[in-house]
């Protein structure tokens, strides 16, 4: 493990893509990993990309790696893709669009499957993000997979979250909606140059003016930024937005505040993991649970009695063998 830190820590590329498949596969080394890495994290600005599929995130995250790249900082991108039906892993569209890229020792691009996960991220993505931070990367892109309304995870993760809205795909009526509305730090109004662009900023500014009559004077107020990322038009100025809103979270120790709230909400989570575990470990053969479901379904047991007795009498006997 000190080899693979030393490695990763040094910029060794085989290194940091096999810490992030150890973490991913959730493996028996992972949390020593994960330990090994943290002391180390935390260093980097974690950029935040989520919007509907179609809006072109990919090629806005591609042209915000050049950026950075170009004014010489150190890139890691988390493309979180669909899980593939067939072998459960990501569909590499991200990795195929940004295939160039890849030869630069200074940007490391991994495609995330979600196996799963309703929020738009995979439950491993935070953890990748830990390890890219250790190996030294200043800039942390995570592009979510596109799910919709329900892609509200990133805001828990990001220090600065962008939504990408395109003209023409109904985001003048997903813009009103509180999910929305509430995650985003920078809005992107990508493909700008269709039409339709102005009546989505219209839309966005009245919805923001009905929130900041109830908001306070320390916050945030949302800038809306227009680019057409297949051309590179507008980038510098969502780069400039992104340092704004960086620039903010630095002072009155807001940058802190909102980490802490971050831990606070992913402890929970890793907890919760963590007891599943020790469920699957000491839990119930395949035998048993089809028992319990055909009891359950001919109404012969309460299932919500029948789970809290359950948990109660398998974590009891987990902590009477630990004493033994």
């Amino acid at each position: 493990m000190d080899e693979l830190l030393a490695r990763l820590r040094g910029g060794n590329v085989r290194a940091l893509a096999r810490a992030i498949s150890l973490v991913e596969d959730d493996s028996a080394d992972a949390h020593a990993v994960l330990s090994a890495c943290f002391p180390y994290s935390g260093g980097s600005l974690r950029i935040g990309v989520t919007g509907s599929p179609g809006a072109g995130k990919s090629t806005l995250v591609d042209r915000l790696a050049r950026g950075y790249r170009e004014r010489e900082e150190t890139v890691g991108v988390l493309a979180v893709d669909p899980t593939s039906p067939f072998t459960g892993g990501a569909i590499l569209g991200d990795r195929i669009r940004m295939a160039e890229r890849l030869s630069d020792p200074g940007i490391y691009v991994r495609s995330m499957a979600t196996r799963g996960s309703l929020g738009g991220l995979s439950q491993a993505t935070a953890d990748a993000v830990t390890v890219l931070e250790a190996s030294g990367k200043q800039k942390v892109l995570v592009e979510t997979v596109g799910v919709g309304q329900d892609e509200v995870d990133i805001v828990r993760l990001a220090d600065v979250t962008l939504v990408v809205l395109v003209p023409g795909m109904g985001d003048d009526v997903q813009s009103i909606k509180a999910g929305i509305m509430e995650i985003a730090d920078i809005f992107v109004i990508n493909k700008a140059d269709r039409e339709g662009a102005d009546r989505v900023e219209k839309e966005i500014r009245a919805m923001q003016s009905l929130v900041s009559q109830h908001a306070g004077d320390d916050v945030w107020v949302p800038p809306m930024v227009r680019t057409v990322a297949s051309t590179g038009q507008g980038v510098a100025e969502l780069m400039a937005a992104i340092d704004g809103m960086h620039a903010w979270l630095k002072q009155e120790d807001r940058l802190a505040k909102r980490r802490r709230r971050y831990w606070r909400e992913r402890i929970v989570e890793m907890m919760r993991t963590e007891l599943l575990r020790e469920v699957r470990q000491h839990g119930f053969s395949e035998q048993e649970l089809e028992t319990y479901a055909r009891q359950v379904e001919r109404g012969k047991q309460d299932p919500y009695a029948l789970v809290h007795r359950l948990v109660a009498e398998r974590f009891s006997a987990v902590d009477e063998g630990r004493k033994q």
